[in-house]
């Protein structure tokens, strides 16, 4: 195991908030739960934080090592000392994103209307519904601003997000292979993909937790 430059061993933390958090679908989520690791450390000023938004399959554990981990976070060759976002001068904060499935609220919850798992049922979320999160997780952690919002893919739309929704919040906005908006072969891509795992006979209407099975055809 290769620690050098790491952050090294991390844990993960966990914000519980009792909503209502009003999602641009219009419906809520009256309580939920985000996790999150942070690197560095904030410094008097408060002027050093550096949100990274993951991308639509990763999540919160950015650099360093779990307890068991063989190996690091998914961007551990960049958030480090003494690596491109240096946590020797910077406070770094990673959170998965609500309606991830990796310990934030999201489809594998318990709705605690039915005392079901979401699954399908899990409210649609978007972009500005993450970037809302990360403000109350911005002020939940007492971060005037940010220095930086830096991403990838999905990620990079979170951080051009920022730029449009609380402009006077953020300093820099770093986006990576990402643009405003997808375009038609994007979306058709992806539509072929959500129809490979829906026609999956265990895919049972997205309750296939519940089921105990898995679309694993469809996912293949």
């Amino acid at each position: 195991m290769n620690k050098m430059n790491s952050v090294g061993r991390v844990s993960p933390k966990i914000m519980k908030v009792k909503g209502p958090l009003i999602l641009e679908s219009g419906k809520s989520l009256e309580n939920y739960e985000i996790i999150y690791e942070v690197y560095g450390d904030l410094n008097p000023t408060k002027n050093n934080a550096v949100l990274t938004c993951h991308a639509l399959s990763s999540n919160h554990h950015v650099a360093g090592y779990h307890n068991g981990d063989k190996k690091p976070g998914w961007w551990d060759n960049m958030v480090g000392p003494n690596k491109p976002i240096n946590t020797e001068n910077f406070f770094v904060v990673s959170l998965n994103n609500i309606g991830g499935c990796h310990g934030s609220t999201g489809p594998k919850s318990i709705n605690p209307k039915t005392n079901k798992v979401y699954g399908s049922s899990f409210p649609i979320v978007t972009v500005g519904d993450w970037v809302n999160v990360q403000k109350i997780l911005m002020d939940y952690l007492k971060i005037p601003f940010w220095q930086i919002v830096v991403g990838g893919s999905l990620g990079g739309m979170q951080s051009f997000q920022w730029a449009i929704q609380y402009p006077s919040l953020i300093k820099n906005s770093i986006v990576i292979a990402a643009a405003t908006r997808l375009t038609a072969q994007n979306i058709a891509f992806n539509e072929v993909a959500r129809q490979a795992i829906m026609k999956d006979p265990n895919w049972h209407e997205g309750n296939y937790i519940e089921k105990n099975t898995s679309p694993e055809q469809g996912l293949a």
